[in-house]
């Protein structure tokens, strides 16, 4: 999936930028990120455009359902009018125009209803999807984060294991003293 491949290279990006000393901060080229957004928005799923297809589709079938009522309440009101003469045919004329009303607003609301269900399964299925890929990737990126942080600290830590064992070196030569390998860190701990 392109939305994956451009998600692998902002990571990318931030891994290999250059670094504030001791600010945990990065600095990075602000229109390469930006175009690599433009795309990520351009490649995004088809479900996004599909729900404002739907959206559309289902407002305008509203509308033909409301010409269609109103067209069936006219024909039916003209139909009344016309054999208004005759009380019979004038009450089986009522009966037939709330008919066809009744089935017209329950077709609109079955409609409505199995819209709103395939829009929400959309937004179901688009929302599991962004669930997943927080999972994979801000989890990786923080065990990464991790992962670096240990390393620094271990590198610092042997850094200053290695000036110290030089400070002790000096401090003996200093004094003339013959330096044999010692742990330098265990005479500093005791000035500590």
């Amino acid at each position: 999936m392109k939305v994956l491949e451009l998600l692998d290279e902002i990571e990318e990006i931030i891994d290999t930028a250059s670094g504030f000393p001791l600010t945990g901060k990065i600095m990075v080229d602000a229109s390469e990120l930006l175009e690599i957004t433009k795309e990520i928005r351009t490649v995004l799923p088809d479900e996004i455009h599909q729900a404002q297809w739907i959206k559309n589709e289902r407002e305008r079938i509203l509308g033909d359902a409301k010409v269609e009522y109103e067209t069936v309440m006219n024909d039916a009101k003209k139909q009344a009018d016309y054999l208004v003469e005759n009380h019979e045919i004038t009450i089986r004329a009522k009966k037939r125009a709330e008919d066809l009303l009744g089935v017209t607003e329950a077709n609109v609301k079955k409609l409505k209803m199995s819209t709103y269900d395939y829009i929400d399964n959309i937004l179901f299925n688009f929302q599991e999807k962004m669930d997943e890929m927080n999972v994979i990737y801000f989890t990786e990126m923080y065990n990464n984060l991790e992962r670096t942080f240990a390393g620094i600290h271990e590198t610092l830590a042997n850094n200053r294991d290695e000036i110290k064992d030089m400070a002790y070196r000096t401090q003996m030569e200093s004094e003339g003293t013959v330096v044999k390998e010692v742990n330098a860190s265990a005479y500093f701990d005791e000035e500590e």
